[in-house]
């Protein structure tokens, strides 16, 4: 009775999200970010409950579905901080150009370094661009998209995990500097820990990930051509 209704799954995810928050909030650690350990317990759920992957998205399709009106939302912050994003316009776009090259020159040194293949490059180098720019691009440079969405999820977790321990190793303080970090190379998942850090943080990094989807997909063809 209860996996058959409509919001069964959609309310298991969130319960998940919610436990997992406090459980960060309680350890402070890297490990109990919110997005991992929900990953982690939905994953052990299906195997468990033998449950189809099919069955369980279209229980969360709610969810999906709010996604866009989510990442709309982003605009907010972004434009009570306009006078930050006007003074500072030329060092952002310099920084998300600088992030956008350097994770494409990672992606060619890992595909030199293992021997890959031009699919294999064209599969990663979206990797730190948002998935509804990553996927639809990769396939149409050839690779494999379902690998390329398991990346852009990675990456995603990976940045909201470790943003603010980097930003502090390293002492990047400036509120655009890290924003603009942040969602150059860990697009939507990096910039919901941005929010957090800051509003200024958040609004950047907000803005980072549609400019850096836009180059990405100016210059991963260009990477194709010259080491494919």
């Amino acid at each position: 009775m209860f996996t058959e209704s409509a919001f069964f799954y959609t309310f298991i995810t969130l319960a998940f999200y919610e436990l997992t928050s406090v459980i960060q909030k309680k350890t402070k650690k890297a490990w109990s970010n919110p997005l991992l350990l929900t990953i982690v317990f939905i994953v052990i759920m299906l195997v468990a409950g033998n449950i189809k992957y099919e069955e369980y998205e279209e229980g969360t399709k709610i969810i999906g579905y709010l996604l866009t009106p989510a990442t709309v939302c982003l605009a907010v912050p972004l434009y009570e901080k306009l006078s930050v994003l006007r003074k500072n316009a030329l060092a952002i776009l310099a920084g998300i150009f600088s992030g956008v090259i350097t994770s494409a020159l990672c992606v060619v040194a890992v595909v030199f370094i293992f021997n890959l293949d031009s699919t294999a490059l064209a599969t990663f180098l979206p990797k730190s661009v948002t998935t509804a720019i990553g996927v639809g691009f990769a396939e149409e440079l050839g690779g494999i998209t379902a690998l390329t969405a398991i990346t852009i999820i990675i990456t995603g977790v990976v940045g909201n995990m470790l943003a603010e321990w980097v930003c502090s190793k390293f002492k990047i303080t400036d509120p655009v500097a890290v924003g603009t970090a942040i969602g150059t190379s860990s697009h939507a998942g990096g910039t919901a820990k941005a929010l957090q850090m800051g509003q200024t943080e958040g609004a950047i990094s907000g803005l980072s990930i549609a400019v850096a989807g836009i180059m990405t997909v100016i210059i991963a063809p260009i990477f194709m051509n010259l080491f494919a």
